[in-house]
Protein backbone atom coordinates (compact mmCIF):
# COMPACT_ATOMS: atom_id res chain seq x y z
CA UNK A 1 0.00 0.00 0.00
CA UNK A 2 1.47 3.87 -0.93
CA UNK A 3 1.55 6.22 1.38
CA UNK A 4 -1.15 8.02 -0.57
CA UNK A 5 -3.34 4.82 0.08
CA UNK A 6 -2.61 4.79 4.03
CA UNK A 7 -5.63 5.30 5.91
CA UNK A 8 -3.41 7.60 8.58
CA UNK A 9 -2.21 10.10 5.69
CA UNK A 10 -3.31 13.01 5.18
CA UNK A 11 -5.72 13.87 1.64
CA UNK A 12 -5.38 16.92 -0.15
CA UNK A 13 -6.99 20.23 1.74
CA UNK A 14 -8.03 18.14 4.65
CA UNK A 15 -8.23 19.91 8.15
CA UNK A 16 -4.86 18.22 9.04
CA UNK A 17 -2.94 19.07 6.03
CA UNK A 18 -4.13 22.95 6.18
CA UNK A 19 -3.00 22.89 10.01
CA UNK A 20 0.10 21.64 9.01
CA UNK A 21 0.86 24.59 6.02
CA UNK A 22 -0.27 27.16 8.83
CA UNK A 23 2.03 26.22 11.21
CA UNK A 24 4.83 26.14 8.64
CA UNK A 25 3.88 29.71 7.79
CA UNK A 26 3.29 30.50 11.31
CA UNK A 27 7.15 29.16 12.39
CA UNK A 28 8.75 30.69 8.92
CA UNK A 29 7.24 34.34 9.66
CA UNK A 30 8.53 34.19 13.58
CA UNK A 31 11.80 33.28 12.37
CA UNK A 32 11.96 36.17 9.82
CA UNK A 33 10.97 38.66 12.64
CA UNK A 34 13.38 37.35 14.95
CA UNK A 35 16.13 38.22 12.69
CA UNK A 36 18.73 41.39 13.20
CA UNK A 37 17.19 44.28 11.15
CA UNK A 38 18.75 44.44 8.09
CA UNK A 39 18.13 40.57 7.46
CA UNK A 40 14.92 40.78 8.08
CA UNK A 41 13.92 43.78 6.24
CA UNK A 42 15.38 42.04 3.28
CA UNK A 43 12.87 38.59 4.04
CA UNK A 44 10.21 40.88 4.36
CA UNK A 45 10.95 42.31 1.36
CA UNK A 46 10.91 39.29 -0.67
CA UNK A 47 7.63 37.81 1.50
CA UNK A 48 5.75 41.42 0.43
CA UNK A 49 6.68 41.02 -3.23
CA UNK A 50 5.52 37.55 -3.37
CA UNK A 51 2.25 38.28 -1.89
CA UNK A 52 1.65 40.96 -4.07
CA UNK A 53 2.33 38.96 -7.40
CA UNK A 54 -0.09 36.52 -5.71
CA UNK A 55 -2.42 38.95 -4.79
CA UNK A 56 -2.76 40.46 -8.12
CA UNK A 57 -3.49 37.32 -9.55
CA UNK A 58 -6.16 35.97 -7.02
CA UNK A 59 -7.38 39.65 -7.35
CA UNK A 60 -8.22 39.11 -11.23
CA UNK A 61 -9.70 35.87 -10.77
CA UNK A 62 -12.22 36.50 -8.26
CA UNK A 63 -13.44 39.86 -9.94
CA UNK A 64 -13.99 37.66 -13.52
CA UNK A 65 -15.41 35.15 -11.13
CA UNK A 66 -17.74 37.72 -9.47
CA UNK A 67 -18.74 39.18 -12.89
CA UNK A 68 -20.09 35.94 -14.33
CA UNK A 69 -23.51 34.86 -12.23
CA UNK A 70 -22.54 30.72 -12.29
CA UNK A 71 -18.32 32.38 -11.44
CA UNK A 72 -20.36 34.12 -8.36
CA UNK A 73 -22.19 30.92 -7.17
CA UNK A 74 -19.00 29.09 -7.55
CA UNK A 75 -16.64 31.92 -5.55
CA UNK A 76 -19.18 31.55 -2.80
CA UNK A 77 -18.99 27.67 -2.50
CA UNK A 78 -15.24 27.95 -2.97
CA UNK A 79 -14.69 30.84 0.01
CA UNK A 80 -16.65 28.19 2.23
CA UNK A 81 -13.57 26.03 1.89
CA UNK A 82 -10.89 26.84 4.49
CA UNK A 83 -7.52 26.59 2.13
CA UNK A 84 -9.57 29.03 -0.19
CA UNK A 85 -10.83 31.06 2.60
CA UNK A 86 -7.22 31.62 4.50
CA UNK A 87 -5.56 32.27 1.23
CA UNK A 88 -8.00 34.77 0.60
CA UNK A 89 -8.30 36.12 4.28
CA UNK A 90 -3.92 36.21 3.95
CA UNK A 91 -4.15 38.80 1.07
CA UNK A 92 -6.94 40.85 2.25
CA UNK A 93 -9.79 40.00 -0.61
CA UNK A 94 -11.30 38.36 2.92
CA UNK A 95 -10.93 40.81 4.98
CA UNK A 96 -11.39 40.20 9.15
CA UNK A 97 -12.55 42.57 11.62
CA UNK A 98 -10.07 45.06 12.16
CA UNK A 99 -9.17 43.81 15.81
CA UNK A 100 -8.26 40.24 14.71
CA UNK A 101 -6.27 41.35 11.63
CA UNK A 102 -4.18 43.56 14.34
CA UNK A 103 -4.07 40.65 17.00
CA UNK A 104 -2.22 38.52 14.02
CA UNK A 105 0.70 40.88 13.84
CA UNK A 106 1.24 41.59 17.62
CA UNK A 107 0.93 37.48 17.10
CA UNK A 108 3.93 38.23 14.35
CA UNK A 109 6.40 40.32 16.26
CA UNK A 110 6.28 38.89 19.54
CA UNK A 111 8.93 36.35 19.15
CA UNK A 112 10.66 39.23 18.00
CA UNK A 113 9.82 41.56 21.23
CA UNK A 114 10.97 38.37 23.26
CA UNK A 115 14.34 37.76 21.64
CA UNK A 116 15.22 40.68 23.50
CA UNK A 117 13.62 40.22 26.87
CA UNK A 118 10.25 42.14 25.82
CA UNK A 119 6.57 41.02 25.41
CA UNK A 120 3.93 42.60 24.03
CA UNK A 121 0.02 42.52 24.71
CA UNK A 122 -3.19 43.82 22.42
CA UNK A 123 -5.53 45.37 25.13
CA UNK A 124 -7.58 47.03 22.48
CA UNK A 125 -8.11 48.35 18.95
CA UNK A 126 -9.69 51.95 18.77
CA UNK A 127 -10.30 54.76 17.07
CA UNK A 128 -7.63 53.75 14.58
CA UNK A 129 -5.12 53.21 17.53
CA UNK A 130 -3.76 50.09 18.97
CA UNK A 131 -3.76 50.27 22.12
CA UNK A 132 -1.23 48.02 23.89
CA UNK A 133 1.22 46.70 27.10
CA UNK A 134 4.85 46.29 26.90
CA UNK A 135 6.30 44.17 29.48
CA UNK A 136 9.59 42.23 30.48
CA UNK A 137 13.13 43.89 31.34
CA UNK A 138 14.76 43.90 28.01
CA UNK A 139 17.64 42.10 30.16
CA UNK A 140 20.93 42.21 28.32
CA UNK A 141 19.77 44.29 25.28
CA UNK A 142 19.90 48.06 24.25
CA UNK A 143 16.30 48.30 22.96
CA UNK A 144 14.24 50.88 24.82
CA UNK A 145 10.88 50.54 25.40
CA UNK A 146 10.27 53.20 23.20
CA UNK A 147 11.90 51.24 20.41
CA UNK A 148 10.24 48.33 21.07
CA UNK A 149 7.09 50.42 20.87
CA UNK A 150 8.12 51.68 17.26
CA UNK A 151 8.61 48.45 15.63
CA UNK A 152 4.78 46.92 16.91
CA UNK A 153 3.93 50.61 15.34
CA UNK A 154 5.91 50.19 11.82
CA UNK A 155 4.85 46.71 11.75
CA UNK A 156 1.29 47.69 12.18
CA UNK A 157 0.82 50.54 9.25
CA UNK A 158 2.72 47.59 7.16
CA UNK A 159 0.09 45.02 7.51
CA UNK A 160 -2.81 47.17 8.73
CA UNK A 161 -2.60 50.27 7.42
CA UNK A 162 -6.11 51.53 9.02
CA UNK A 163 -3.95 51.68 12.31
CA UNK A 164 -2.85 55.36 12.84
CA UNK A 165 -0.90 54.89 15.90
CA UNK A 166 0.26 53.03 18.94
CA UNK A 167 -0.64 53.67 22.56
CA UNK A 168 1.14 52.05 25.32
CA UNK A 169 -1.21 51.31 28.04
CA UNK A 170 0.66 51.28 31.71
CA UNK A 171 0.96 47.90 33.47
CA UNK A 172 -1.72 47.37 36.03
CA UNK A 173 -0.40 45.31 39.26
CA UNK A 174 -1.88 41.56 39.11
CA UNK A 175 -5.64 41.54 40.93
CA UNK A 176 -4.73 40.40 44.93
CA UNK A 177 -6.32 36.91 44.63
CA UNK A 178 -5.16 33.67 44.60
CA UNK A 179 -4.97 32.63 40.91
CA UNK A 180 -5.48 29.18 39.51
CA UNK A 181 -6.81 27.52 42.55
CA UNK A 182 -9.99 25.39 41.30
CA UNK A 183 -11.75 23.27 43.63
CA UNK A 184 -14.60 20.66 42.48
CA UNK A 185 -17.26 20.80 44.05
CA UNK A 186 -18.33 16.79 45.26
CA UNK A 187 -22.07 15.64 45.74
CA UNK A 188 -23.09 16.64 49.54
CA UNK A 189 -20.12 19.29 50.08
CA UNK A 190 -19.66 22.66 50.76
CA UNK A 191 -18.86 24.86 47.53
CA UNK A 192 -15.66 25.96 47.43
CA UNK A 193 -16.24 29.68 47.92
CA UNK A 194 -17.55 29.18 51.16
CA UNK A 195 -20.99 27.06 52.05
CA UNK A 196 -22.78 27.68 48.98
CA UNK A 197 -24.54 24.47 47.68
CA UNK A 198 -26.27 25.56 44.65
CA UNK A 199 -23.05 24.17 42.58
CA UNK A 200 -22.82 21.32 44.02
CA UNK A 201 -22.21 17.98 42.65
CA UNK A 202 -19.40 16.01 40.75
CA UNK A 203 -17.00 17.82 38.49
CA UNK A 204 -18.32 21.61 38.90
CA UNK A 205 -15.10 23.52 39.33
CA UNK A 206 -15.09 27.37 40.54
CA UNK A 207 -14.05 29.55 37.69
CA UNK A 208 -13.90 33.33 37.62
CA UNK A 209 -16.34 36.30 38.52
CA UNK A 210 -19.14 36.94 36.45
CA UNK A 211 -18.57 40.34 36.36
CA UNK A 212 -15.46 39.60 34.71
CA UNK A 213 -16.78 38.53 31.59
CA UNK A 214 -16.98 41.48 29.24
CA UNK A 215 -18.31 41.42 26.09
CA UNK A 216 -14.83 42.39 24.00
CA UNK A 217 -12.49 39.38 25.20
CA UNK A 218 -13.01 35.89 26.37
CA UNK A 219 -11.35 35.09 30.20
CA UNK A 220 -9.94 32.18 30.08
CA UNK A 221 -8.58 29.94 33.29
CA UNK A 222 -7.41 26.40 33.26
CA UNK A 223 -8.41 22.91 35.68
CA UNK A 224 -5.88 20.84 35.80
CA UNK A 225 -4.89 20.05 32.45
CA UNK A 226 -8.13 21.19 31.08
CA UNK A 227 -7.50 24.83 29.69
CA UNK A 228 -11.05 26.90 28.91
CA UNK A 229 -12.65 30.36 28.24
CA UNK A 230 -15.63 31.77 28.86
CA UNK A 231 -17.44 34.28 26.93
CA UNK A 232 -20.51 36.17 26.97
CA UNK A 233 -23.27 35.57 23.94
CA UNK A 234 -26.45 37.52 23.19
CA UNK A 235 -27.92 34.25 25.47
CA UNK A 236 -25.28 34.64 28.32
CA UNK A 237 -22.24 32.92 29.37
CA UNK A 238 -20.75 30.63 27.66
CA UNK A 239 -17.84 28.10 28.61
CA UNK A 240 -15.56 26.21 25.80
CA UNK A 241 -12.32 24.13 25.44
CA UNK A 242 -9.50 26.92 24.94
CA UNK A 243 -8.58 25.38 21.38
CA UNK A 244 -9.69 26.83 17.99
CA UNK A 245 -11.61 24.23 16.19
CA UNK A 246 -9.51 24.37 13.19
CA UNK A 247 -5.96 24.31 14.01
CA UNK A 248 -6.33 23.85 17.97
CA UNK A 249 -4.26 27.17 19.31
CA UNK A 250 -5.93 29.28 22.10
CA UNK A 251 -8.22 31.54 21.81
CA UNK A 252 -7.24 34.02 24.59
CA UNK A 253 -6.46 36.99 22.40
CA UNK A 254 -10.06 36.49 20.35
CA UNK A 255 -12.17 38.94 19.85
CA UNK A 256 -15.43 39.06 20.47
CA UNK A 257 -18.62 40.65 19.25
CA UNK A 258 -21.67 40.46 21.23
CA UNK A 259 -23.94 42.11 18.48
CA UNK A 260 -22.93 40.09 15.69
CA UNK A 261 -22.52 36.89 18.62
CA UNK A 262 -18.80 35.96 17.07
CA UNK A 263 -15.91 35.02 18.51
CA UNK A 264 -12.70 35.10 15.97
CA UNK A 265 -9.50 33.26 16.25
CA UNK A 266 -6.63 36.07 16.22
CA UNK A 267 -4.43 33.37 14.37
CA UNK A 268 -6.47 32.68 10.84
CA UNK A 269 -9.61 34.10 11.41
CA UNK A 270 -12.12 31.83 11.40
CA UNK A 271 -15.38 32.47 13.27
CA UNK A 272 -17.62 31.20 15.84
CA UNK A 273 -20.99 31.29 16.97
CA UNK A 274 -20.67 32.47 20.78
CA UNK A 275 -23.78 30.79 21.65
CA UNK A 276 -23.12 27.56 19.91
CA UNK A 277 -19.64 26.98 19.09
CA UNK A 278 -20.59 26.40 15.32
CA UNK A 279 -17.70 27.55 13.20
CA UNK A 280 -19.03 30.39 10.28
CA UNK A 281 -16.14 29.30 8.33
CA UNK A 282 -15.88 25.69 8.10
CA UNK A 283 -18.67 23.97 9.67
CA UNK A 284 -16.52 20.99 10.79
CA UNK A 285 -14.46 23.05 12.71
CA UNK A 286 -16.72 23.34 16.11
CA UNK A 287 -15.61 24.62 19.82
CA UNK A 288 -16.05 22.22 22.60
CA UNK A 289 -18.31 23.39 24.57
CA UNK A 290 -18.97 22.27 28.56
CA UNK A 291 -21.73 22.99 30.52
CA UNK A 292 -21.86 26.10 32.40
CA UNK A 293 -23.87 28.06 35.68
CA UNK A 294 -23.95 30.90 38.01
CA UNK A 295 -24.00 30.79 41.35
CA UNK A 296 -23.68 34.29 43.68
CA UNK A 297 -21.67 35.81 41.13
CA UNK A 298 -19.19 33.37 39.78
CA UNK A 299 -19.05 30.90 36.94
CA UNK A 300 -19.34 27.42 37.71
CA UNK A 301 -18.26 24.91 34.46
CA UNK A 302 -18.03 21.06 34.34
CA UNK A 303 -15.01 20.14 31.80
CA UNK A 304 -15.60 16.30 30.48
Amino acid sequence: MSQADSPTAETPNSPEELSHLAEAVDRAVAEIMALEPAMRAKALAVKTAIEAFHKGGLTTIVKRLKADPRGKELLFELVDEPHVHALFSMHGIVRADLTTRVARVIEMVRPYMQSHGGDVTLVEVRDAKAFVQLSGSCQGCSMSAATLRDTVEESLREHVPEIEGVEVVPTEPEPAVEPAVFQIALPGAAAATGGGSAAEGAGWVAGPPVAGITAEKPVAFEVGETKVIVVRSKEGLRAFRNACGHVGLPLDRAACDLEAGTLTCPWHGFTFDTDTGGCFSSPACRLEPFPLREQDGIVWVRPQ
